[in-house]
């Protein structure tokens, strides 16, 4: 007889290269098969991250139709330095929207852990301290929302929502308790080190040398992990595609490289690769292999496709369910250090509200579902970019601050409905 204890299969997210009709999968041994079996899966509704990217190249296109300043090296650069919080407060709502629930308190999460640690910075501590008693506080406050909503069995909109409510209070107080520090509701940032994230940036030399290094490692991983599948018999691309996709990350490392390290000023020579980008990259590479390698993964998804039966499993739910909320908060707290570098400040007027519904709308855009189960931290990045650019190319164009929330609202509807027709037709 079976223990209940027994660790569930390991199950890699849904992509294009996972399906269920593995045997037919494993047919593909050209790239002609490999193609045959992605249209078969298009047609039935399988299309993975297709539509975003192939949406985000129609929106940059028709930027740049109507601005020529869109591709610029500059634009482009602050595009992405615009986009760095959205994308890792939407990986922090990853961590539960995975487990079909949600925390609409991240963004006064990341603004009251900023407030925290620019309180520190002003106070003359520590860089490093300040960062780490942040992040402890907002990783802390995260947990205890995932004890509640998991020891009550409260649903997490009502938990959250509380919560957005209470810390957007908080905000108030610790800005009010900062005194002269908080200068009438705003508390500015004090340390060269953080503020360098957002405005200090790599050599050219330096800036080829790292994002190379981490094009190559990126395009190995890819690699060796397809390998490794193919040689334990299990569902993988042919080596040829195996090897384009590899190729194509080095390119697009090559390509961000000549991008950056233009010279995107008329005053100072400004070249090379911000910092906030890489800390952006550094977050996705652990939370890729957190999700995609570690047993902490694979219980957020067996939960998020089926919590009774992950139960029945074995699985803590309680555990695993409360972990995944403190990590939230942790993440919702690197966002604070990264927006208030951004802006060089907090203060009471933060929209914290609506940086968490931008953060839910770049994951849900990017691919993650809200009804659980199916998502990568690499959405985040597909729908934090989605975000920023319509945002960055609507401020281009001169329009207003409501015709940026309407064209964002419209393009999360449409994300929403293409996941439900997909879930749809999966299930037909």
């Amino acid at each position: 007889m079976t223990s209940v204890n027994q660790e569930p299969p390991k199950q890699d997210p849904p992509d294009l290269i996972t399906s269920p009709d593995a045997s037919a999968d494993l047919l593909a041994n050209s790239m002609s098969d490999y193609l045959r079996i992605v249209l078969r899966r298009i047609r039935s509704g399988e299309s993975g991250a297709l539509p975003v990217i192939v949406g985000l190249i129609v929106v940059v296109i028709y930027f740049q139709a109507r601005s020529s300043l869109f591709l610029s090296a500059g634009n482009l650069v602050n595009l992405l330095a615009q986009s760095s919080f959205i994308i890792t407060l939407g990986m922090a709502e990853i961590f539960v929207l995975l487990l079909g629930d949600i925390d609409l308190a991240a963004g006064f999460t990341a603004a009251c852990g900023a407030v925290v640690a620019l309180w520190m910075l002003a106070l003359g501590d520590p860089w490093w301290a300040a960062v780490l008693v942040s992040l402890a506080g907002c990783a802390a406050y995260g947990a205890l929302q995932g004890i509640i909503i998991a020891w009550l069995r409260i649903p997490s909109f009502v938990v959250t929502l509380a919560g957005q409510l209470a810390l957007s209070g908080v905000l108030l107080v610790l800005l009010n308790s900062a005194g002269s520090i908080g200068n009438g509701g705003v508390i500015s940032l004090h340390s060269n080190i953080i503020n360098d994230i957002e405005s200090g940036w790599l050599s050219p030399v330096a800036t080829w040398v790292v994002m190379l290094a981490i094009g190559v490692v990126a395009a190995g991983v890819l690699f060796f992990s397809d390998f490794r599948r193919r040689s334990a018999g299990l569902v993988a691309p042919p080596v040829s595609v195996s090897l384009l996709k590899g190729a194509a990350v080095i390119v697009a490392a090559i390509i961000v490289i000549l991008v950056a390290n233009q010279n995107r000023s008329h005053l100072i020579v400004i070249e090379g690769m911000p910092w906030g980008i890489l800390i952006v990259l550094a977050i996705l590479f652990v939370y890729t292999i957190l999700m995609g390698r570690t047993r902490f993964g694979r219980y957020i998804y067996a939960i998020g496709g089926s919590a009774e039966a992950a139960r029945r499993a074995g699985i803590n739910i309680v555990k695993i369910r409360t972990l995944a909320f403190m990590l939230c908060g942790l993440t919702a707290g690197m966002t604070g250090i990264i927006y208030a570098s951004y802006l060089g400040s907090i203060s009471s007027d933060v929209n914290g509200g609506q940086n968490v519904l931008n953060a839910v709308a770049a994951a849900v855009i990017g691919g993650t579902s809200l009804f659980g189960g199916r998502g990568k931290m690499f959405h985040a990045v597909i729908g934090g970019l989605v975000v920023g650019v319509i945002y960055n190319g609507l401020e281009l164009l001169g329009l207003s601050a409501s015709a940026q929330l309407i064209w964002t609202a419209l393009v999360l509807l449409a994300a929403v409905i293409v996941d439900r027709v997909t879930r749809r037709g999966s299930n037909a």
